[in-house]
């Protein structure tokens, strides 16, 4: 986690803005209500030039949260695709992070949001491993946060909004209070659900397990590359509901997100697991090969700037 480092343009419906000059009124909706949907994700230098991870993915899945929440985008993915490269382009960053965001602006107050305009924009910056490249390499602590995972029928974990990073947003500071470097939250019926922005998985006597959709969680992308690396090196993949107890009986802990990437987990509830294992090794290998263009089988995932 790290303070933005600016760059010089942001896109901000249709048009390039000085980064300084792309603001948006206090009045805005979005910013009183949460009416929000946003993605995260990241462009990597290959071999071949700077390309980003599953962007037409992730713009696809920001369509469908605007969908969920009754909000109609001006731009088609397609349009929003281009934007992104045009964006990346323009800004001369050959590795970044990526940070489209739709939002109700600046025209209506009181909770129904269909009165106020939408805005759409697309901003870039260099970014680093998001928990820390030492986490990358050694793992991280985590710890089961006190605060329960929003409930699916309350703020549904298929949206990406801003209104649900409230939730995230509390875990995340407690378990930092508390000496942890990061927090796994449980859904309402006690089951793991996720980090405060990452996905989970564990692996007990070789099998990889992560908690199914069902139980509340974002239908992450890194997760979705995972498990098909998983089961492309012959490991076996269940999405199965999981306790705590899992996490501490675990051979393996890990996050994957968009800006954690493949974080191995050391420690939960000081619980020593240990250091990362040949699986969670083999699969952050793989994934950053991937994401870096050095394998062909997965050259579909990448789309070239």
């Amino acid at each position: 986690m790290a303070d933005i480092v600016e760059a010089k343009y942001i896109w901000k419906n249709g048009e390039f803005l000085p980064w300084a000059q792309a603001t948006t009124h206090v009045l805005s909706h979005a910013l009183h209500y949460g009416t929000a949907v946003f993605e995260g994700i990241r462009c990597y230098e290959t071999q071949t030039g700077s390309a980003v991870f599953r962007l037409r993915d992730h713009l696809k899945r920001l369509e469908s949260s605007a969908r969920i929440i009754n909000m109609e985008l001006p731009y088609s993915p397609e349009e929003l695709i281009d934007a992104a490269r045009q964006t990346i382009r323009k800004n001369e960053l050959s590795s970044c992070y990526i940070r489209p965001i739709a939002y109700r602006g600046y025209g209506a107050v009181g909770v129904n949001p269909r009165r106020a305009p939408i805005d759409v924009v697309i901003a870039v910056w260099p970014w680093d491993a998001y928990l820390g490249e030492s986490a990358l390499a050694e793992g991280i602590a985590a710890g089961i946060s006190s605060w329960r995972q929003r409930s699916a029928n309350a703020t549904p974990g298929a949206v990406k909004s801003s209104a649900s990073y409230l939730n995230s947003g509390l875990a995340n500071m407690e378990a930092l209070d508390n000496g942890y470097g990061e927090a796994i939250l449980l859904n309402e019926l006690g089951f793991v659900a996720e980090g405060s922005g990452e996905n989970i998985f564990v692996v007990r006597d070789g099998i990889v397990a992560t908690p199914p959709l069902s139980d509340g969680i974002l239908e992450g992308l890194t997760r979705a590359s995972v498990i098909t690396i998983a089961r492309d090196l012959g490991y076996s993949v269940v999405e199965k509901s999981l306790v705590r107890t899992d996490l501490y009986l675990a051979d393996e802990v890990f996050f994957t997100g968009t800006a954690a990437e493949l974080t191995p987990i050391n420690s939960v509830d000081h619980r020593a697991i240990g250091k990362p294992g040949p699986v969670t090794r083999a699969l952050q290998e793989r994934f950053f090969a991937a994401a870096t263009g050095r394998l062909p089988e997965y050259a579909e995932w990448l789309d070239v700037v």
